[in-house]
């Protein structure tokens, strides 16, 4: 098992280093919208734009069925950027809006791979989870980067 997420992570690094990163802040129409994800271990390409301040609010209210994108602003051990974790994809409870849901690591940053692991890692004290109040539209376009 541990072979495998070690292949999974390189092949992640590997996308990620290959599709350079736009910070969230930069997101933006079409493809410069475009950045790397990971969902259940599978590296993505999705394309993200946040929605306006008025509407994020509303969303967040009445939709309750939006999913949930994991991102981290700090650094992976080699000064490596956190590939954002996204929860589902189409066919899988998908709905393109997503809140984002900040990581924030108490013990040693690292990679996640899925949602469960994150989850895991919260119940266990490794890392802290913070809600945003930013709505996201996201789409993956590419699941073989």
């Amino acid at each position: 098992m541990r072979l495998r997420s070690s292949i999974a992570l390189c092949v992640l690094a590997f996308s990620f280093f290959c599709l350079g990163a736009a910070p969230l802040a930069a997101s933006a129409n079409g493809s410069a919208g475009e950045m790397p994800a990971v969902y259940d271990g599978q590296p993505l390409v999705i394309n993200f734009k946040e929605q306006p301040a008025n509407a994020e609010e509303s969303l967040l209210e009445h939709n309750k069925s939006i999913n949930v994108i994991y991102t981290s602003e700090e650094l992976l051990p080699g000064e490596q950027p956190f590939v954002a974790v996204i929860d589902a994809i189409q066919r899988d409870g998908f709905n393109p809006l997503w809140q984002e849901v900040e990581i924030h690591f108490i013990s040693e940053p690292r990679q996640f791979l899925s949602d469960d692991e994150i989850l895991q890692a919260a119940s266990a004290g490794e890392i802290s989870l913070g809600e945003t109040d930013e709505v996201y539209r996201c789409s993956v376009v590419n699941k073989h980067p």
